[in-house]
Parts: C-alpha cells; structure tokens; sequence
C-alpha cells in the first residue's frame, strides 16, 4: 500500500489576517454551541444519565462549556462487555483497514482545526497559539500512527533458516483503559486512543474530569468516519468510583495513563495485583511529568537563552509535563539572563484566552490554589523577582512568577508545580549545572544552552531525561520528530510519537512451519 510520507501538520500563522478572521468565527460558532449535553457511548449507542457533570470555561467560570453524562460501575461494565465482544473481530480487521478510518479522521480534523482550537480555547483556557499547536499534534497522530499499524502489520524480518518458513506478527492485547489528561486534551487523548485502536485493541475512553467535552467531540469524530460499535467506548466518570474499577478489572488487559506522578504511581500498584479470571500480567504505559530544566551555560546567547526559558516556563501558564520550571545559570551570565527573564516575563498580558492573550487560566481551583500555595512557599525560599500572586479576571488567573537565588534542594526546585512558576538557580560551573539538573526525581525533558561543543557533548552523556534539546526550548515536541517520554517518576519512556510506540499496544507471535 503505497502513501505520502508522513509530514508534520503545519501550525498556523495568526499574523494572516484571513487566519485570525477564521478563528474568530470559530470562536463565535463554537460559543453559541456552549451548554449542551453530552452522552456517554457504550457499543456504538448513546446514554444519557441522570448524574452530569458541568465542564467550565476556567478563563470565565460562569460559562458552562458542557453538560457531560457520568458513567456509575453498571455502565462501565456494559461497556467492558461492549468492548469484549468488538475486539473478537476488531482484532483480525486489516491493519490498512483500521488505519484507514484515523486517515479519515485526520482529513476531517484539519478541515475543521479552527472549530476544535475554539473548543480547547473555551474549555481549558488554551491561548489561540497553544490551542491550535494542540489541533496539529492530534492530526500529527492521527497520521502517524496509522502508517505505523500498516508497517508494522507487515512481515517482520528474521534470520532465515533452511527447511522452515517462519513468520513473526505483531497481534493485539485485548481491551484497554485510556485515561487521558486535560493539558492536551485532544492530541494526547487522541494519540492515546488512536494508537489502540489501530493495533488492532478496543478502548474504554475516560477523559480527565475537567476536560470531556473535547473527548466528546474526538468521540463524534470517530463515529462520523464509521468506527464500528464497541471499538471505543466513551465513560467519563468518578476516579474513585470507575477509575478504580476498570484499572482492577479482570478484562483490562492494559491502562494507559496521562496524569500525576501520584495517580500513575496508584495506578502502577493496583495493576500489580491478580485478580480472579484474570489471564495475563496487565500492561502500562504511563506519562506522569517532570520538573524540567534549562542550563545555561557561560558561553550562551543570554537573549536566546531568555527567550526560551520565558517560553518554556509559560506557555500554556506552564501547564505541560515538559514546562521548564527550572533555570539553571552560570554565575558568569547569571545576572544579565535574569534580568532578561524578569523584563520578558513583565510583559506577558495576562488575560481571557478567548482574545487571545499570552497567559491565561490555570485549569481549575484546586489547581489554582495549589500554585498560590507554592508561590508563598518559594518567597520563603527565594527572591521574588516578578509576578507572585493572583491576577484579575473571572477564572483562575495567575501572574506569571519568578524566584532568583533559589537553592538546588528547594521545594520549588524540586515538586511539579503545574503553574506558571519559575525558579532560576545559580550554577558555579557547567559540571554543577548538570548535577542540580539531575537532581530531582523526574527525568522528562531538558534543554541546554551553549555554544561550547565540548559542554554540549557532555551534556549529550550526562543529563539524564528522555527529551533532552541543545540551544532551544524544552517544549514543543514534534510527533515523529521528537519521539516523547521521560525517565525515572516521569513515566515509562513510552516515546510517543515514536516508531517504538505502537509496540507497546502489540505481542509478538511467531509460526514456525517444518517444509
């Protein structure tokens, strides 16, 4: 089967007029859908319940974004059977065939980017730029994935021998737990959903409480294109109540998990316990964040360096397990990158995302108070040089925050915070640069800025992360690109977005046949 070769999703450019007229009238279509129902759905068939949850703007906690049905443990069981049952012929569906219907959902999505942007816009406070970055990664899955289930459904190489044909394929594990985060709530619950289901796998969707009404939205998606019924099932619902329970089911036969260090770590012990009728060792594969850093070393750009640290620190009110929630500085351009990070961070406006500002909401207001916590926390543990408090507005604003002279051991150098919250650390040489990196419990993302190949090789053997980038951001991972996922309490190193990643949702069967 012959296909274009996979290429990024260009992001778009809202300098062009036409672009930015476009997404307005996206936003306005989008708002004048706000408020609706939305159903659960079990082998193809929507259910509406009585107990619903309300998905609100964060940026204008007054607007409801979404009314959203809540699965209880009867429903989640139905769907369990529902996906039991699809995956005994959903299993032996062709690989091109069921990479087929992400191609279609794919060619869908980009022509309706503007309309899935508005509603990451609305629903999780994404400013235009990171919402539409969101829209593109999703496709980038989309794309990506299905050409990897039709290469990988291909014969795999072996060392021949004389006198038997052997053959090894990639089959499916069964049925799988997708419980997605709300920081990217289309591209990575949509790359955790597609790259089941293209592996041949049936999936029980439960998006993460603060954003289902996007997954929603994916959900209508794939039934558009005509995934059959029971293929994925979409059960928003309790943690405690269905969470618990389809991770401890029989039938699981994996979770795949996008989350907290904390409920990823929950979810890794639970699926170590056997339970009756269960058949196999149950699978995860598990993203759990970091607190990311940047070195700058003596021989860097300190605008450049700024700039990225700004970014990485910020964008999307530093709500990404890649964040760069460290600065880590050479005492020889310690004080002139600071002061560049200080006068940067001063001029992000803080504002509603539906205009389009630099720095909206933070998701929620437990999410809001744990980052107000940490900033009082940090004025006891470093200088306050920009932001540290509440911004004004109708949701969770935040000012973008920045502590000097913060201590390697520090708490704010060393918990996720989540939030837009940065500590900048002084480093007495490149060498101690790297250790105070290393030292944390997570190992996602980094970024080194030098122009010192010597220290740049050093670092290349030396930091320890799974993303680890020289003279640039700690963000914006492309999929294909920068395959993704990180060491030690960030997770697995699942590498999404990789040619490893599928693989993870397959086993390997080989048939040998004397000739």
């Amino acid at each position: 089967m012959s296909m274009i070769e996979f290429r990024n999703e260009p992001f778009t450019d809202f300098t062009v007029p036409a672009n930015a007229r476009a997404m307005e009238s996206a936003l306005q279509s989008v708002k004048a859908g706000l408020g609706r129902a939305y159903p659960l759905y079990i082998d193809g068939e929507a259910v509406f319940t009585e107990r619903t949850s309300d998905s609100k703007n964060p940026g204008q906690t007054s607007q409801v974004v979404g009314v959203v049905s809540q699965a209880d443990k009867t429903l989640a069981e139905n769907a369990m059977r529902a996906a039991r049952y699809a995956f005994e012929t959903w299993r032996f569906v062709e690989p091109s065939v069921r990479a087929g219907y992400l191609f279609k959902a794919a060619a869908i999505m980009r022509r309706r980017k503007f309309e899935y942007a508005a509603w990451l816009v609305y629903e999780v406070g994404k400013n235009w730029a990171e919402a539409d970055a969101d829209v593109a990664e999703a496709i980038d899955f989309l794309e990506f994935y299905g050409r990897e289930a039709i290469r990988l459904g291909q014969d795999q190489p072996l060392v021949p021998l004389p006198g038997e044909d052997n053959r090894l394929t990639y089959i499916p594990l069964g049925v799988g737990i997708v419980i997605s985060p709300w920081n990217f709530p289309l591209a990575i619950m949509a790359g955790m959903t597609s790259a089941a289901i293209a592996t041949g796998n049936t999936v029980l969707l439960k998006p993460a409480s603060t954003s289902p009404v996007i997954a929603a939205k994916f959900v209508e998606l794939m039934r558009e294109v005509g995934l059959p019924a029971g293929v994925l099932n979409f059960v928003p619902g309790s943690g405690a109540e269905i969470g618990d329970y389809l991770v401890d089911h029989p039938h699981t036969r994996f979770v795949s998990f996008t989350g907290s260090r904390d409920v990823g770590l929950r979810i890794h012990e639970r699926l170590g316990k056997t339970h009756p009728g269960q058949l196999w060792i149950k699978r995860l594969v598990a993203e759990m964040g970091g607190k990311d850093g940047i070195v700058v070393d003596a021989s860097a750009d300190p605008e450049e360096a700024a700039t990225a640290i700004v970014q990485s620190a910020f964008g999307f009110q530093g709500q990404k397990c890649s964040a760069g929630s460290r600065a880590i500085v050479h005492q020889d351009v310690y004080d002139d990158v600071l002061r560049r990070i200080v006068e940067k961070t001063k001029a992000l406006a803080v504002g509603l995302p539906e205009t389009n500002a630099a720095i909206g909401p933070v998701i929620d207001e437990r999410a809001y108070e744990k980052i107000l916590d940490y900033i009082e926390i940090g004025k006891t543990e470093g200088r306050l040089v920009a932001g540290g408090g509440k911004a004004a507005g109708e949701g969770y604003y935040i000012e973008p925050t920045v502590f000097a002279e913060v201590a390697s051991g520090a708490r704010i150098m060393q918990e996720e915070i989540f939030g837009p919250v940065l500590a900048v650390c002084r480093a007495e040489s490149f060498k101690q640069a790297v250790d105070i990196f290393n030292n944390t419990e997570y190992g996602l993302t980094g970024a080194v800025f030098s122009s010192d190949r010597s220290q740049l090789e050093y670092a290349r053997r030396h930091m320890h992360c799974g993303n680890l980038y020289f003279n640039r951001k700690c963000t914006g991972a492309l999929v294909g690109v920068h395959p993704f996922g990180g060491f030690n309490m960030s997770g697995t190193d699942s590498k999404a977005g990789g040619r490893d990643y599928l693989q993870l949702f397959l086993q390997a069967k080989v048939v040998s046949e004397k000739l």
